[in-house]
């Protein structure tokens, strides 16, 4: 089963909701730290959260490229087609 990038962000507004008590409209191009108001406490949360939500496990060298919604969303792409086709 693949994920397509509209379910990754899908999935990611909803951590973003429950974690974060984000309510509004999350859109590839946002910045995560200058435009949903994210700390680096509250991006770790959202970053671990993404990765339980998704099962993956986030690379800590791509976090440097990660700085939008957009970047997160392609980030979760790239693991998700890493993963074996049995772990989903």
């Amino acid at each position: 089963m693949t994920v397509d990038d509209r379910e990754i962000l899908d999935g990611i507004r909803e951590v973003a909701r429950q974690h974060l008590g984000f309510e509004g409209e999350l859109r590839p191009e946002m910045l995560l730290a200058e435009d949903l108001e994210l700390d680096s406490i509250k991006i770790l949360t959202l970053a671990v959260e993404v990765e339980n939500r998704f099962r993956v496990c986030l690379d800590p060298s791509s976090e440097a490229r990660v700085e939008t919604v957009g970047d997160l969303v392609a980030e979760v792409g790239r693991q998700l087609a890493r993963r074996p086709d049995d772990a989903g």
